[in-house]
């Protein structure tokens, strides 16, 4: 507010994008309230560059078509009806933020509805020089965590995105028109 009084540019810059855990939405309230203008420019939030880390896509046909974004109640509440066992009753793949420390609570969580054998990953401080990643699966990761000391700025990810069993899109399929090309019929 004195800086911009003063006629100054200021930059208020958030790790990952500002819109996923960022609590831009109280900032941006005071900023309306005294008629300060701004511009929020998204970032690469830490759910897609952990997916890049360790190459993997999250909607792959006859696997998955949905993204979970969430995390455990912490000190901060999480509503009844998003927790991470109902979340997780769709079996889809889940980007969980937040929640590293308790990851011993979310394995638990989980296999109520995943697999054991489930795939998962640790990634982090995704895109960093020092960025860390653990592979493993709901029954192996919760060891691999706590050897490796993680108990903060991790990305887990979960779901069969992670495997490699998947059908091909249709996109790059000969036979399957749309709106660029017609489809060859063999």
């Amino acid at each position: 507010i004195k800086a911009q009084k003063k006629g100054k540019l200021v930059a208020r810059v958030h790790t990952g994008d500002p819109s996923i855990y960022g609590a831009i939405r109280e900032q941006m309230d005071i900023l309306d309230e005294y008629g300060i203008e701004y511009e929020v420019i998204p970032g690469v939030s830490s759910f897609v560059a952990a997916a890049a880390a360790i190459k993997k896509e999250f909607t792959l046909p006859d696997v998955s078509q949905t993204i979970i974004c969430t995390r455990l109640e912490g000190r901060t509440p999480v509503p009844e009806t998003e927790s991470l066992e109902s979340l997780a009753s769709h079996k889809c793949s889940m980007a969980i933020f937040l929640s590293v420390q308790m990851i011993d609570e979310v394995v638990k969580r989980l296999l109520k509805h995943y697999e054991k054998t489930t795939p998962i990953a640790i990634v982090q401080r995704a895109t960093w020089d020092d960025q860390k990643i653990i592979m493993g699966t709901l029954e192996n990761v919760a060891q691999k965590v706590k050897d490796e000391k993680i108990t903060k700025t991790a990305q887990i990810l979960v779901g069969n995105f992670i495997g490699n069993e998947y059908s091909k899109s249709k996109l790059y399929d000969k036979a399957f028109s749309h709106e660029f090309r017609k489809g060859i019929e063999e």
